[in-house]
């Protein structure tokens, strides 16, 4: 699958197969491109608990449940809880040496002593304040975004969902206090068809990004936009209509009751 397509069809699948497992293969895959994801430091503070919902124990199932999970972690064969852990940060000075012996920063014969007397002793005093959120949630989520491609790729469909006790979560899942909690995905097989209804909703183009001044909005080629509208990245938009008839089967067929608005 070309990368255009499957960031296209990268939108959240709510209604997934129930009886139908995952494979750990599978699963695999996507942790593997998510540990090869691009990290400040290289320090690597992404961390996934793997959840199998018809073999994990009954503590870590009753952990799972959450005010925006909803019917989709019921339905979900698998499901993971993706967190942080900050204790990574500290040994920035190893990994940083470890890009170093691997040619990926610095240049010329003074190289090694120069990061040795200024990146590293900054990188490592800073430690403190980059363990607080902010840039260690950006690069743990390219990891997140390049295994939710990684499923598409093999035919997954997932859906990254919060929760509304985090710190609970964590301590349930027996996870130390380095470590808070990012997004749960949930992951199998589409029950829905891959268009999910059509492409949803988003902010005009023109207000989120500038070019060269805050004023000046970045100039939205049309040529471009039709190129990625014919390569299926950017797709009908939604809702498609046949949409409520294929919420309604879906409904039904899963046996979902109340107004399913999670």
């Amino acid at each position: 699958m070309e990368v255009r397509e499957a960031i296209g069809r990268r939108r959240s699948i709510r209604f997934l197969l129930p009886f139908k497992p995952v494979e750990l293969a599978k699963i695999q895959r996507m942790l593997e491109a998510a540990r090869l994801a691009s990290h400040w430091g290289n320090v690597g503070s992404l961390r996934a608990f793997v959840i199998e919902r018809d073999k994990a124990p009954k503590e870590v199932l009753d952990a799972l449940p959450s005010p925006v999970g909803g019917y989709q972690i019921a339905l979900a064969p698998i499901v993971i809880v993706w967190y942080i852990d900050t204790a990574a940060t500290g040994e920035v000075g190893k990994r940083l040496r470890e890009l170093l012996d691997a040619g990926a920063i610095g240049y010329g014969e003074t190289k090694r002593t120069t990061i040795e007397q200024t990146l590293i002793p900054i990188m490592e005093s800073a430690t403190e304040v980059l363990r607080l959120p902010g840039l260690g949630e950006v690069d743990c989520g390219q990891g997140i975004a390049q295994a939710t491609l990684m499923a598409v790729e093999q035919g997954l469909g997932t859906c990254c969902l919060g929760t509304g006790d985090p710190d609970g979560v964590r301590k349930k899942l027996g996870l130390p206090e380095t470590c808070r909690l990012l997004v749960t995905q949930t992951v199998g097989y589409p029950a829905e068809g891959p268009e999910a209804g059509g492409q949803r909703p988003r902010q005009p183009f023109e207000s989120l990004f500038q070019l060269n001044s805050a004023s000046r909005p970045f100039p939205r080629d049309p040529e471009v936009v039709a190129e990625l509208e014919r390569d299926g990245m950017i797709q009908p938009t939604a809702p498609l209509p046949w949409r409520e008839a294929e919420l309604e089967f879906l409904r039904r067929g899963l046996g979902l009751k109340g107004d399913g608005l999670l």
